[in-house]
């Protein structure tokens, strides 16, 4: 077991103190530092738009688009007669970038809800603002050509807030849905990032020391699944190394977000507003757990894809599969989601090559139940010591091979005989 500690502590240390590993621990404090500003800027105002309303309609309907998109605080908006060359000084007017954009009203607005907008960058928060501003005006309108009492229209119209309580084992918290898809989808980015870079990096540690012979040697000393061993635990401990910096820099920002928003000269109090969704230990218990499981498993195969190659080149190649697996583990969180106890998702987290992403996922999404929970965990347990057992042979056999990458039949040999 120290044979297997030694090469830990070497990979672990040898990686620490490479640049890419600083330079990627710093992104994570950056970019949720951005995060804080961009919400702090929201705040003082920056989201609102500078657009023009071009008025081609009758009856004094463009005074009354004018009014609802300055009486919806997401806009700053200036009423334009419409004429032959309008739309071209206005044009120039976005690329000068005094204006945000500019609408185009016609009556067709009230008749067929259709309207134009055009603008240098069509965010999708802007032109959810648009349609539900209009969206209410027209439903004015046109119960006003009705008959009904404009009184009456004002105080029909209400926007529905859902007090949002998220029911499971512990009780019921308030969390709003876009919390749960938020820490979900998270947890899916970083667990994909982790296996599959983590793992790479094993592919690579194993794919030099070949290269370069360095492991002729090492295998004189510490028998080649010892050797895999460490190296499978010491990239997977700088990877939790990296977390743990990321997560105490998230707090720590996150405890400086008033100094910041004094900084920028908003209110520190609108600062306060902006916490960390809740995360209970369980989840973050199932989150490490799956974490470890699928690092296990996935860098096994990366390490097998080292042994059985000879250059870089061959190496991208036959990663591509294990890489594919990791990706629809990743890419099917969008159902995961929308249905955490669908039978796909049930699928999903069954299935050992996927569940370390989709299981913490339902887990985070939904109520999923103890025992499917335990029974994903003791599939992946099972897969890990049959994927290890097969890469270890590969492996023992691979790290010593050299020319033309074998074939199936080749490693099913190496499997059979190592």
């Amino acid at each position: 077991m120290h044979k297997v500690w030694a090469v830990i502590r070497r990979e672990f240390v040898e990686r620490v103190r490479t640049k890419w590993f600083w330079v990627s621990a710093i992104l994570g404090p950056v970019l949720f530092a951005g995060i804080i500003v961009f919400q702090i800027v929201q705040s003082m105002g920056g989201a609102v738009r500078n657009v023009a309303v071009v008025d081609s309609t009758t009856g004094g309907l463009g005074n009354r688009v004018l009014d609802a998109l300055s009486a919806s605080g997401s806009f700053r908006a200036t009423l334009v007669p419409a004429g032959p060359a309008v739309i071209d000084s206005l044009k120039d007017e976005v690329e000068a970038k005094h204006l945000n954009g500019f609408l185009i009203v016609s009556n067709d607005l009230v008749e067929t809800g259709r309207a134009e907008y055009q603008a240098s960058n069509l965010g999708m928060q802007t032109i959810e603002n648009l349609q539900r501003t209009l969206g209410r005006l027209v439903v004015k309108e046109r119960l006003e050509q009705k008959g009904v009492n404009p009184g009456v229209v004002d105080w029909a119209q209400i926007r529905i807030t859902l007090d949002q309580k998220k029911c499971g084992r512990a009780g019921c918290v308030a969390e709003s849905a876009a919390q749960s898809f938020f820490v979900a989808y998270l947890m899916a980015i970083l667990l994909f990032m982790a296996i599959l870079l983590y793992g790479v990096n094993v592919m690579s540690s194993v794919l030099e020391e070949k290269t370069t012979r360095i492991v002729e040697v090492v295998v004189s000393s510490v028998r080649p699944f010892q050797l895999m061993l460490g190296k499978i635990f010491g990239a997977g401990s700088v990877s939790f190394f990296q977390f743990v910096i990321w997560g105490v820099s998230a707090r720590v920002l996150l405890l400086l977000r008033g100094p910041i928003a004094r900084a920028l000269g908003a209110d520190p109090a609108a600062a306060q507003t902006m916490v960390l969704p809740h995360i209970p230990a369980s989840t973050l218990a199932v989150f490490i757990a799956f974490f470890l499981g699928g690092f296990l498993l996935y860098s096994a195969m990366f390490a097998a894809v080292g042994a059985m190659s000879s250059n870089e080149q061959e190496a991208r190649q036959a990663q591509q599969p294990v890489t594919y697996l990791l990706m629809i583990s990743y890419l099917s969180i969008l159902g995961l989601t929308n249905d955490p106890n669908s039978t796909f998702a049930r699928t999903l987290s069954l299935v050992p090559f996927t569940t370390p992403i989709a299981t913490p996922v339902r887990w985070t999404a939904g109520s999923m139940p103890t025992w499917e929970l335990v029974m994903s965990l003791v599939i992946l347990a099972i897969a890990i010591v049959g994927v290890t057992w097969v890469a270890s042979r590969i492996y023992r056999v691979g790290i010593l091979m050299t020319g033309k990458r074998p074939n199936l039949k080749e490693l099913v040999r190496w499997v059979r005989t190592a």
